[in-house]
């Protein structure tokens, strides 16, 4: 993914979370906020209760992957942060795939 497309600072994402505008499933939890700009920006938050270093890496480079994958589905104008739960470390990529593209239609974020 484009860096443009990614939210990296630290700033960017306490914004989006004073946004306080989140939808969550059994398997990620999201928050968005407008962003003002012609794209949208994703960022990906992981926990250290996922597991050690090497399993937060895998589960990062997923969601990356499907979020790539998935970009010109996303409305533009948004800022969203992706945060797995506990469980995706026990989940396939499909089943990730169809957690990410349903917190999405929840939150009404996906373009038809």
């Amino acid at each position: 993914m484009e860096k443009r497309y990614r939210l990296r600072k630290n700033l960017e994402f306490e914004k989006v979370y004073i946004s306080k505008n989140n939808y969550w499933n059994r398997n990620l939890v999201l928050y968005k906020r407008k962003n003002n700009l012609e794209y949208s920006r994703i960022g990906i938050s992981v926990s250290k209760k996922i597991g050690n270093a090497v399993i937060r890496n895998k589960v990062k480079r997923r969601i990356r992957e499907i979020s790539r994958l998935h970009l010109h589905r996303i409305k533009d104008g948004y800022d969203l942060i992706f945060i797995p739960k506990k469980n995706v470390v026990d989940i396939s990529y499909e089943e990730l795939e169809s957690a990410f593209i349903h917190i999405l239609k929840i939150s009404n974020m996906l373009e038809i």
